[in-house]
């Protein structure tokens, strides 16, 4: 038995039907077609790596499972988090329509890169709200492609991640309010001052941008599809947050693996269950307050709306792990679970591996999501450290 602590709440999707056709709405948002050029594009940019797929024997086997893949992200662009495909791609998408206008001809991303329009790059401020990783990765690639940028973070933001947005020459300003508070007041500054919002969060009048956000994360499960080597994994465990993520893993395997899809299992902090929440309504839902949780990547409190639009059928099952499970996670990735590889994961990188080892192990979840030893459980490990001192004070 593999011995990890923690709470869970599981509920299981009732709109979710692993029958169901991915339909033609869901296929305008993310699809493999659609994933191409954002796929093209990313896998030239400098520095450019494949993020490896690594098989947790040990800790599958102590689990009861059959298969435990991690995708560790913890290396992404020297970023330290998948986020860093979404934003930067986000961004360049962004910077080609302004440039567009200007020039009457769309420039290609390698133009941008060359130099060669560096001053009217330069006129141009990109902007948005952040907890963190989404953040360093706007602020990234506007310092790659050479545009200003102005980042707002919260309360609840550490000190080491804001000064790591700064590091990429971002302008950071941090509001008093949650999270949901700090989109709001990015919006309002966005058309007060001309500046462009690159979010991975979407709302009513802000649709098209986000899904740039969400191509950008394919280049990693194009990746992952390729290292499975033609295996298609029986769950998908993965972290909720507004669900931008959630909604691009699920529509992008769903499109690409048909009625073979996975089991897609959503996972959030107690605190910030805006997506069980919703599909407890059957509609989107807000939840209020502190959103006081460790994973502060995933400290959200209202469902992203493009990310409702497939998550609201495409997941199977939405689960909530308990803060006791976070850091205990962490230390045994850290130090290579019984022959397991070592691996380097942040604090919002673990709630999906957590509750898939502790539901494995509890019959009643372990029943109510069908997991066993025939079971091959795919988890991505979303980030690094990408707050070294919190990191350290968690894992020593």
């Amino acid at each position: 038995m593999l011995e990890l602590n923690g709470a869970l709440t599981h509920f299981a999707n009732p709109a979710a039907n692993s029958k169901n056709l991915y339909s033609d709405a869901q296929r305008d948002l993310i699809s493999v077609d659609k994933a191409k050029d954002a796929i093209a594009n990313i896998t030239t940019w400098p520095n450019y790596a494949e993020t490896p797929l690594h098989s947790l024997t040990a800790m599958a086997k102590d689990a009861g499972l059959g298969t435990l893949w991690y995708k560790d992200e913890s290396l992404r662009f020297g970023l330290k988090s998948f986020k860093a495909l979404g934003g930067a791609y986000a961004v360049a998408c962004q910077l080609q329509t302004v440039l567009e206008l200007q020039l009457g001809k769309r420039p290609t991303i390698a133009q941008l890169l060359d130099g060669q329009l560096k001053d009217a790059l330069s006129e141009i401020v990109v902007t948005c709200a952040t907890d963190g990783n989404h953040g360093r990765s706007v602020a990234w690639g506007s310092q790659m492609f050479g545009c200003g940028c102005v980042i707002y973070v919260h309360r609840d933001v550490s000190e080491g991640r804001k000064k790591a947005m700064e590091a990429f020459d971002a302008t950071v300003i941090r509001i008093a309010g949650n999270y949901d508070e700090s989109v709001r007041q990015t919006d309002a500054d966005a058309k007060a001052n001309g500046r462009i919002i690159v979010s991975d969060t979407s709302y009513e009048g802000y649709m098209e941008i986000p899904k740039d956000v969400a191509l950008g994360y394919t280049v990693m499960l194009a990746e992952i599809v390729e290292q499975l080597e033609g295996q298609v994994p029986t769950h998908v465990f993965i972290q909720g947050g507004v669900g931008g993520l959630a909604s691009s893993v699920a529509g992008y395997f769903w499109d690409l693996w048909g009625e073979r899809r996975p089991r897609f299992v959503v996972v959030e902090p107690v605190e910030a269950n805006c997506l069980q929440l919703s599909a407890k309504a059957g509609k989107p839902v807000v939840v209020d307050g502190d959103l006081n949780t460790l994973m502060a990547g995933l400290a959200c409190g209202e469902v992203s709306a493009l990310a409702w639009q497939i998550l609201a059928n495409g997941a199977d099952d939405f689960m909530t792990v308990s803060e006791e499970a976070v850091a205990p996670t962490m230390r045994m990735l850290a130090a290579g679970y019984n022959g397991d590889p070592a691996l380097e994961a942040g604090e919002s990188a673990v709630p999906a591996l957590a509750a898939a080892l502790i539901a494995a192990q509890q019959e009643s979840f372990a029943k109510a999501l069908n997991l066993n030893a025939q079971s091959t459980v795919l988890v991505l490990g979303t980030e690094g450290a990408t707050d070294p001192e919190l990191y350290k004070q968690l894992v020593g």
